[in-house]
């Protein structure tokens, strides 16, 4: 918990030589695994969430990773246990708290909700006297999110819908904007977070921590997970508990403002864009038609910017969200200019590439009408 007097952020610059979690004190150069009693069921059997402790040899940080707050989300799971199981790079000061998946009822019952259908991530810092759901999050953000200096929470998109790698964060907190913009990715969305999340209460209360918005529910996406996984090593890197320098994205821009494009009809859809993808104002998104392919419209963006998620389902009611557009404050022509580099086009057309494979990305009408003549 931090120090009376701490600001968010001010024990990151501080070297941490003990460390108690759970009960239980992990010593310097030590890795254990540990588990925290989290609820009971209903036959009163308790219910523990798995956890890791790594430390290195010398004092420095303690930063917890946290996947599957939303029980569904796996990619998050998928990160963190890469990060224990392929030892993708040795931590030489400070902590890792390893947290595979933070809402253990929802993961054993494939959920994004607790049984009582609360939001655990909605329910943060919770309380010992509450819901299930609020006791949940008292016990996780006491137990651990307090024992931490800074933390990082790996989510995805909601139920058929996919989101293009993206880091949340309040920039407005010094802190919390140094852990994201290290995290390396190409897009950060600015805000606060909702109210009851974990990293809206974190930073509150003082621990610094980023969102990755990254992918599908239900998946282990193996280019998300290598992203994540670079994402950690970046922010280790940064605050001086790994060694080597902190891998650079191909372009950074701040979002501050977004927006999604509904289906005017419901029907049948063509999606003209996939996940990272840049659109122009009036650029098709997607052609709806009936069953017979009879079109009924076609979506268009409303402006200029970056494709943040969209849906996975061609099958739409009239009003559902089908693309979320992120507008980059400095335009999409400084990115265009970034991504003519070989290179960087390589590792941005690679997620982009990925995250397609669930879509059937067609060109426009006119396009092919264009190609055909």
């Amino acid at each position: 918990m931090s120090n009376e007097g701490d600001g968010p952020g001010e024990r990151l610059g501080r070297a941490r030589i003990g460390l108690e979690i759970a009960g239980r004190r992990v010593g310097l150069g030590e890795t254990r695994d540990l588990s925290l009693e989290i609820a009971r069921n209903a036959s009163g059997r308790s219910i523990s969430l798995p956890f890791r402790v790594c430390r290195g040899p010398a004092p420095g940080p303690t930063v917890f990773v946290v996947g599957a707050v939303h029980g569904d989300e796996l990619n998050g799971t998928g990160i963190v246990r890469s990060v224990m199981l392929d030892a993708p790079f040795t931590l030489r000061r400070g902590s890792l708290v390893l947290v595979p998946v933070g809402n253990i009822l929802g993961f054993e019952d494939r959920s994004r909700y607790l049984p009582d259908r609360r939001d655990l991530n909605r329910s943060f810092p919770g309380g010992p006297d509450g819901s299930l759901a609020g006791r949940m999050a008292h016990t996780l953000f006491h137990e651990i999110v307090l024992k931490c200096d800074a933390g990082i929470d790996l989510h995805s998109a909601a139920v058929g819908r996919t989101n293009y790698p993206n880091i949340r964060a309040d920039m407005s907190d010094p802190w919390t904007a140094r852990l994201a913009k290290s995290f390396g990715s190409p897009l950060i969305v600015t805000g606060t977070g909702p109210g009851g999340s974990l990293r809206h209460a974190a930073v509150a209360a003082g621990v610094p921590t980023i969102v990755l918005e990254a992918g599908e529910v239900w998946k282990v996406e193996p280019s998300v997970v290598a992203y994540g996984v670079q994402g950690i090593a970046n922010v280790l890197a940064g605050l001086g508990m790994i060694d080597g320098p902190p891998a650079t994205p191909p372009f950074q821009a701040e979002i501050t403002r977004t927006v999604w494009v509904r289906a005017a009809h419901g029907g049948f859809l063509r999606f003209h864009v996939a996940p990272g993808d840049l659109v122009e104002a009036g650029q098709p998104i997607a052609t709806n038609a009936d069953l017979l392919g009879h079109e009924l419209g076609v979506l268009v963006a409303p402006e200029e910017g970056v494709v943040l998620g969209m849906s996975t389902l061609p099958v739409v009611l009239p009003g559902e969200p089908v693309c979320h557009i992120a507008m980059p404050a400095g335009g999409i022509a400084p990115i265009r200019r970034a991504l003519r580099r070989p290179a960087d086009r390589h590792v941005h057309a690679r997620l982009r590439d990925h995250l397609a494979t669930n879509l059937a990305v067609t060109a426009p009408p006119e396009l092919e009408v264009a190609a055909a003549s």
